[in-house]
């Protein structure tokens, strides 16, 4: 039997499904709410893709073949989960959703708005099995293997094709230190803080040699002072409290203690002094509703959050 598959139109297997259900094609063409003709033109693009007498005609109707029967029961079985998946998009409910959502956020983020975004998730998807993790060295394979329903990572992180991407927030960054720093509350040039010890936060999801701002230290001639490097918010909050240690970092950082202040940047390429964060997910889910609503969520978050000042 030669088919041209390729060709076929999954209308047709509806067709084939209810005229096999009735025996009828009259009846047929009434469910369908079509006319007889275009259900005779419909069994006969059939009988050219399969071959065979699909259907007998009777006194009062069809009956179909042994062919016909198995091709509307294969019809059931491949058309029912597009059914679904229709259904799901327009019957979806984010407030009676139950399933399992996965949020990938870049660790830094996570740390800075973590409580923020589970907030708003627990408010946007109550019934929701959640899970907000921080973006990790395999994190794009598995939101590619769609284990991971959303992301939010700084924008210059590299993405593929495969993802949608968009704005968020920016953020603004600035030296931060203890307050009353004895060098950096009376000049912040090059000059005067290139020796000073540095903080750094550890991003597993980056592979650089050096971090752009390492780069701009050597391009200055200088070799950068990075006394501590961590994962930990807390430690670094510590470190900068009890030393001359300094971070490069946003003002966000300073609500961790009332002991920590913002001090100028030195004069630096302008798009190093302000981050932009972006929400991401498969470009083949931007219609998804789940992913749509998740996106919206994100955003509203992003919009409703003020930096604070970093005077």
């Amino acid at each position: 039997m030669k088919t041209n598959l390729e060709d076929l139109d999954l209308n047709l297997l509806k067709l084939l499904r209810v005229v096999v259900e009735t025996r009828n094609t009259s009846t047929a063409a009434e469910k369908l709410g079509i006319s007889q003709t275009s259900v005779s033109r419909g069994l006969a693009k059939l009988r050219e893709t399969f071959g065979d007498q699909l259907f007998i005609r009777k006194a009062h109707g069809v009956a179909p073949s042994e062919l016909a029967e198995k091709l509307a029961e294969a019809a059931e079985s491949m058309l029912n989960p597009v059914v679904n998946v229709l259904e799901s998009y327009q019957s979806f409910n984010p407030n009676e959703f139950n399933g399992k959502v996965v949020v990938a956020v870049e660790l830094s983020l996570l740390e800075t708005f973590g409580q923020g975004i589970y907030r708003a998730l627990s408010k946007a998807l109550p019934n929701a099995s959640l899970e907000l993790i921080y973006w990790q060295e395999g994190s794009l394979q598995n939101i590619l293997d769609r284990k991971i329903d959303y992301m939010v990572h700084f924008s210059l992180y590299p993405l593929p094709q495969e993802l949608y991407a968009h704005h968020l927030s920016n953020i603004d960054v600035c030296f931060v230190a203890r307050k009353n720093h004895p060098i950096l509350s009376q000049s912040s040039d090059w000059e005067s803080i290139h020796h000073l010890p540095l903080i750094k936060i550890i991003a597993d999801a980056v592979n650089y040699k050096h971090d752009p701002f390492d780069e701009l230290y050597l391009e200055k001639g200088y070799t950068p002072n990075i006394v501590l490097t961590t994962h930990s918010i807390p430690i670094i909050v510590d470190k900068i409290e009890n030393s001359d240690a300094i971070k490069i970092s946003s003002s966000f950082l300073t609500t961790h203690s009332d002991n920590l202040a913002c001090y100028p940047l030195p004069k630096m390429p302008a798009h190093l002094k302000t981050f932009s964060v972006s929400g991401g997910y498969l470009q083949s889910k931007r219609g998804y509703p789940l992913n749509q609503h998740l996106h919206q969520t994100m955003q509203t978050f992003f919009d409703t959050v003020v930096q604070p000042s970093m005077t």
